[in-house]
């Protein structure tokens, strides 16, 4: 607060100080201009301009003040507008004081007339300047007073966005573990010690997951590092039926991508395209460069059409779309197709480069 009022105090003394300048100048060349003989010195013109500059000095913080405390609103209008206008009598009246007072000193009169006189003076050229100031004033409040709005408006909507993504993760974690437990289940009574072992993995897997559950982007290698270990699952359960694929391109790992983005579509291919049936079926994860996108891609060589209904695709897929909603706008791509020649299908999403390196 300190700062704010010393900074306050000198702009008000710099800018009455180029005031003051001005008008001494100004002073200077229209007297000399109309009465060349005179001779007005340069001396005592700065000292005159300066002298009622600087008496606005403290005079304006003063009504900077009241403005900020008793501003003018739509609520609150006949109170700080006699305020105000007490303020500026005030202001009138204390400067022909001023002037009546130190005008032995400054100059501003050769010969010092009667304090009528100069109180009438006051008031034809400090009226309009004191309600100028108070104007002013008003105007710098009611842009700061916007500008905070507008940072609380971006505040709270960052607020709110953190917390719908905070709210999108959470869903994924029960899902993710539902999944997970029904493919365990599977196996406990068909074969007990696969099953056993798909819990010890089950439980690092979640592990590693609620470790960084508050996070919402995470370096590639990590989520391929996790993905690694949910295929590692599915492979218990499915054996050689799941044929893994990774075409990762590796100077791309320390790119920051959402957290559980990748899981997801797996989770989505092998469970739909790759599970229902008998005969070994292929998933194939590529990350790869292009141009100045990010992208991924997820394709299986599954039968399951994405297109329609009650094939499948809840929370995990919808979960996807909102969070890359959430965190890139418009500014993504999120794409389910099937391939050319009906021979699967491919989930494939895109992100800019430069904001995830930006966020990096």
């Amino acid at each position: 607060m300190f700062r704010r009022k010393s900074l306050l105090w000198w702009t008000v003394f710099a800018g009455w100080t180029l005031f003051g300048v001005v008008l001494s100048v100004e002073t200077l060349t229209l007297r000399n201009a109309a009465a060349p003989g005179t001779g007005l010195e340069i001396g005592h013109a700065l000292r005159t301009g300066l002298a009622s500059a600087w008496l606005w000095v403290p005079l304006t913080v003063g009504l900077l003040a009241l403005v900020q405390r008793f501003p003018i609103g739509r609520d609150r209008i006949a109170l700080p507008v006699l305020l105000h206008a007490m303020a500026v009598l005030a202001i009138i009246l204390l400067r022909a004081l001023a002037v009546y007072a130190l005008n032995r000193w400054i100059g501003w009169y050769a010969e010092l007339p009667e304090f009528s006189l100069v109180l009438t003076a006051s008031v034809a050229k400090n009226f309009l300047i004191g309600w100028l100031i108070v104007g002013v004033a008003h105007a710098f409040l009611y842009y700061e007073r916007s500008n905070q709005r507008e940072r609380h408006a971006v505040e709270l909507e960052a607020s709110l966005m953190q917390t719908r993504l905070q709210a999108l993760s959470a869903q994924l974690n029960p899902h993710f573990l539902f999944n997970a437990l029904n493919s365990v289940s599977e196996l406990v009574h068909r074969n007990p010690a696969a099953a056993d072992r798909m819990l010890v993995s089950l439980g690092q897997l979640l592990r590693a997951s609620l470790d960084r559950s508050s996070v919402q982007q995470v370096p590639l290698r990590e989520e391929l590092a996790l993905l690694e270990r949910y295929v590692d699952l599915e492979k218990m359960r499915l054996g050689d039926r799941l044929h893994m694929h990774w075409e990762i391109d590796r100077s791309l790992l320390s790119v920051p991508v959402p957290r559980l983005l990748l899981q997801p579509l797996v989770e989505n291919a092998i469970h739909h395209a790759i599970a229902p049936r008998l005969q070994p079926g292929r998933v194939v994860v590529g990350v790869r460069r292009s141009g100045d996108e990010l992208v991924l891609e997820v394709h299986d060589d599954g039968q399951a059409d994405p297109a329609q209904p009650g094939n499948g695709h809840g929370i995990g897929l919808a979960n996807t779309r909102a969070r890359l909603r959430a965190l890139y706008g418009e500014n993504h791509a999120f794409e389910l197709t099937r391939t050319a020649g009906d021979d699967g299908t491919v989930a494939r999403v895109r992100l800019p480069l430069r904001a995830l390196e930006l966020a990096a």
